[in-house]
């Protein structure tokens, strides 16, 4: 991956692929998957400045796997991969392992 550093409270997120079949073992096309709303952590920004003017570390760090909602973040292509960057308010909770 091409170095990329996300400011503030920024999150670069990796989708975590799905399975290309169903339990019963029908295959479902490209076009008929809903994106995952799973993925991990590949880097974090610093952090937002609270109203003190101090920087709040995030709750996250890479390596995180992590859910967020349908439509959040904004897909952007770094180097040859697609990923997600949004804010880290756009995640709703770290899997754990």
């Amino acid at each position: 991956m091409t170095k990329f550093r996300p400011l503030h409270d920024r999150v670069v997120v990796r989708r975590v692929t799905s399975d290309e079949k169903t339990v019963g073992g029908i295959i479902i096309p490209d076009t008929a998957k809903e994106k995952p709303m799973e993925g991990e952590v590949v880097s974090v920004g610093p952090g937002a400045r609270n109203e003190q003017g101090q920087i709040v570390a995030l709750d996250v760090k890479a390596g995180d796997r992590v859910l967020f909602g349908k439509w959040s973040g904004t897909e952007v292509k770094i180097g040859s991969e697609e990923l997600l960057i949004m804010k880290e308010s756009d995640i709703m909770g770290v899997i754990a392992s």
